[in-house]
């Protein structure tokens, strides 16, 4: 079985890219971590990539300016360069241009803490907890050119118990997610998901 090459971008410490990097360590997992790259140079979680003998690339957004089109770009000159397949988007704080998400359509997964379609956006948690909502958690979907509305390849909810903060409840979502993710990517790897 040949492993598919799965790009991750980060622009942090990429906890999630690290569960990631577990899932593909076994031999039978269908994709291996080929590049990790970073929009900011330096992010925690290049060091963690390296340190697992992982291909790094930052490509910093800053030179480009507002001009997003070449930054995106370089970016897909890095991900050609290493002949990615799968890209997976991990705490990757860029909002990617139309052209680039369908030139990856069905190839570009996200990782977003709330149960998709409710909470799209930022401070999921804070808007969850504000809600009086009993259930809050994680979703994987297909990245589409409209934030957080692409089809949802896993799912996973966890209770809001009495005394949540953001904290509180940010930390067992997050365990969450690092469960899922390697989930759906593999579930994307084998191609068992309808298109």
């Amino acid at each position: 079985m040949s492993r598919k090459r799965v790009a991750v971008l980060i622009s942090g410490r990429g906890s999630n890219m690290a569960a990631l990097i577990e899932a593909t360590k076994d031999p039978s997992y269908p994709a291996e971590i080929a590049l990790v790259v970073s929009n900011v140079p330096d992010a925690g979680g290049l060091a963690m990539a390296q340190k697992n003998g992982i291909a790094t690339a930052v490509v910093d957004h800053k030179p480009f300016g507002k001009d997003r089109a070449a930054f995106e770009h370089a970016l897909q000159a890095a991900l050609e360069q290493h002949r990615i397949e799968i890209v997976c988007l991990a705490g990757f704080m860029r909002l990617l241009t139309a052209d680039f998400v369908v030139r990856w359509q069905a190839r570009m997964l996200n990782i977003h803490p709330a149960l998709l379609p409710a909470f799209k956006g930022l401070d999921t948690h804070k808007r969850a907890l504000e809600a009086g909502v009993k259930q809050h958690g994680a979703t994987v979907h297909f990245v589409v050119p409209e934030m957080d509305a692409g089809p949802i390849v896993a799912q996973e909810a966890v209770d809001v118990r009495p005394g949540d903060t953001e904290q509180s409840l940010a930390a067992r979502v997050l365990a969450v997610e690092h469960k899922i993710y390697p989930l759906a990517l593999k579930l994307v790897a084998e191609g068992r998901l309808p298109r």
